[in-house]
């Protein structure tokens, strides 16, 4: 008896000694960086900061591997209801969501508030002088010079005739290929196009080694900053350092040739212009400033528009009645072009109201980039709460597309649903303000000529329909959408 007393005290020990450890640990990350901040601390956003260290980043990627990423915002809206914002530690940092369109729009454009915030695990994978670290006027005076060669109208009616020449040949390639992997070959492509347009057709050589460095640079760019081996963002560090030896190496070549080169001679690609742009002191880009824009240009350049037209392709393949009424514009256009005209052109490409509905709904459904960060330059006040000067702040685009009270049946694929007018920060899928992606439009470009060909020429015959999905470090079937491509009559 005296034995099974002592035995239940012990129990009642240990469960009260781990009952005070549990609320020592929960508390750590309050006095971190919470209690610092004296009686401001009382005006900060609902939420909690988890673990010690790790904060909210086992949460967040134990639910972005499940098939409901979507619970991990609805455990805070279920805790502390629909506020529009929530204060976490996550990559490393005290932070606030934001989940709402106005609040979005307003971290995104307010650029005397807001400063770029990505995490450091991001900022070492992309480079200290890529666009996402660099300061405001560096980028304002970098994206003036890159922005035409990218967007311009002069650029993009050049592009369109190399675009269709590729998507072409490999459409027809594609149908003699049996069981491919869709998403991987769609990466491919829009690889070859963007190599094509930032580093001309004398880099062709390198593609294929750039293009799988590319793909394990992508899975560290959201995982947990641990640099040991076995970890995705260990992997994600060889990948970069493999890709600045590519880079550097057309770099010298470039250097080289100048040497050679008549003075004056035009500038042939990106990687041209950028060795070529002097400041207003006739100071020129050192090796490191040429490599991290263009390693960060190659990246954003392919894997959007890949997994976009995969997506857009799916689901117009899944949904008849919307692959019946695209198709039906783009033979209205081969009806009305002019009998000397030979492929697309960018007027064409322009008239496609229908098909941009569908590109529009596949961006807004997949959400290829579910946040982007900022930081704040001093205390500001969103929804009547504080946030506190040098926290980040995660504008969560992934929440404002899938919002049923913006788009009913949120994750219906419905283009029917762009016939009506949006409100500012309710479509985000390229960012807003000074930062919006400077490659947008070369990007539903991309997407729209492949989409042109493949509606009158092609279908798609998906392996295995009920793949599942996997949502980091984007969203794709878990086989890469395996499936067969065939030309139809």
């Amino acid at each position: 008896m005296l034995i099974m007393e002592g035995s239940s005290k012990w129990l009642v020990y240990c469960a009260g000694a781990l009952l005070v450890l549990r609320f020592i640990l929960r508390n750590v990350n309050w006095f971190l960086y919470e209690y610092k901040l004296g009686g401001k601390q009382y005006f900060l956003p609902p939420g909690d900061m988890g673990w010690p260290i790790i904060g909210n980043m086992w949460s967040f990627l134990r639910a972005f591997k499940t098939i409901n990423p979507e619970s991990f915002m609805d455990s805070f809206y279920s805790r502390y209801g629909k506020t529009g914002i929530y204060k976490v530690l996550m990559f490393g940092n005290p932070s606030v969501i934001v989940t709402t369109p106005e609040a979005c729009k307003r971290v995104l454009t307010d650029d005397d508030n807001f400063c770029l915030g990505w995490p450091r695990s991001t900022v070492e994978l992309m480079g200290e002088k890529s666009f996402i670290a660099i300061p405001f006027e560096e980028h304002r005076r970098l994206r003036r010079l890159t922005s035409a060669s990218i967007n311009g109208y002069e650029a993009l009616s050049c592009y369109i005739k190399y675009i269709e020449e590729v998507v072409i040949s490999s459409l027809e390639k594609w149908t003699t290929m049996g069981d491919i992997e869709f998403l991987t070959q769609m990466r491919k492509l829009t690889f070859k196009i963007i190599i094509h347009i930032f580093l001309g057709a004398e880099s062709e050589d390198v593609m294929e080694n750039l293009e799988k460095e590319y793909t394990k640079l992508n899975y560290g760019v959201r995982a947990m900053r641990i640099n040991l081996p076995g970890f995705a963002f260990h992997k994600a560090l060889k990948a970069r350092k493999n890709l600045l030896a590519i880079f550097q190496s057309v770099v010298d070549k470039r250097r080289n040739e100048r040497r050679e080169r008549l003075p004056g001679k035009k500038a042939k690609d990106m990687m041209d212009a950028l060795i070529d742009v002097e400041d207003e002191n006739g100071k020129k880009l050192g090796d490191d400033d040429v490599i991290d824009i263009m390693l960060m240009y190659l990246n954003a350049g392919h894997e959007s528009s890949g997994h976009i037209t995969t997506w857009a392709t799916y689901f117009l393949q899944r949904h008849p009645e919307h692959f019946k009424k695209a198709k039906e514009e783009q033979e209205k256009i081969i009806r009305n072009r002019p009998p000397t005209q030979k492929g697309l052109s960018l007027a064409e490409v322009r008239k496609m109201e229908y098909l941009s509905k569908v590109v529009d709904e596949t961006l807004r459904v997949v959400t290829f980039s579910l946040m982007v960060f900022r930081e704040a330059k001093a205390d500001v006040n969103i929804n009547g709460y504080l946030i506190p000067k040098g926290w980040k702040v995660m504008a969560w685009f992934r929440s404002v597309h899938l919002d049923p009270e913006i788009y009913p049946n949120p994750k219906e694929f419905n283009p029917e649903r762009w016939n009506e007018v949006r409100k500012a920060g309710e479509f985000l899928p390229f960012g807003a303000g000074t930062r919006l992606c400077p490659g947008n439009d070369l990007a539903k470009l991309e997407i729209s000529v492949f989409l042109h060909h493949f509606l009158l020429n092609y279908e798609l015959e998906q392996l295995n329909p009920l793949a599942p999905l996997q949502f980091l470090p984007h969203t794709r079937p878990i086989d890469n959408c395996m499936a067969r491509i065939k030309k139809v009559k």
